[in-house]
């Protein structure tokens, strides 16, 4: 895991669900953080994908050319390479954000 959830100030209780997707090449898994029964956060081998509302994930994407749309939650959130464009306080502030979001 790339975050210790436990660690993020206002994060308590989830759950999580490792899910394999039926790749034709290769299967690839992915982590699903649930907030009751509510996806907040996915983890894939090398991203993450949170929910936002529409705004920052417009001024994120034009920021940073390693953030993008979130193929998990459409619209309603982005999807993040791990390439340190972003820092760890940021990426943990927008976990934290989607946690808040997901009800």
């Amino acid at each position: 895991m790339v975050f210790d959830l436990s660690k993020i100030n206002g994060i308590e209780k989830f759950t999580t669900k490792i899910e394999t997707l039926d790749e034709e090449k290769a299967p690839k898994t992915r982590t699903l953080f649930y907030r009751d029964e509510k996806v907040f956060l996915v983890e894939n081998k090398n991203t993450i994908e949170v929910r936002t509302d529409e705004k920052l994930a417009e001024f994120l994407k034009e920021k940073y050319e390693s953030v993008m749309e979130s193929r998990y939650f459409g619209r309603g959130g982005i999807e993040i390479v791990l390439a340190n464009q972003l820092k760890q306080d940021e990426l943990e502030d927008l976990i934290r954000l989607s946690y808040d979001l997901t009800k």
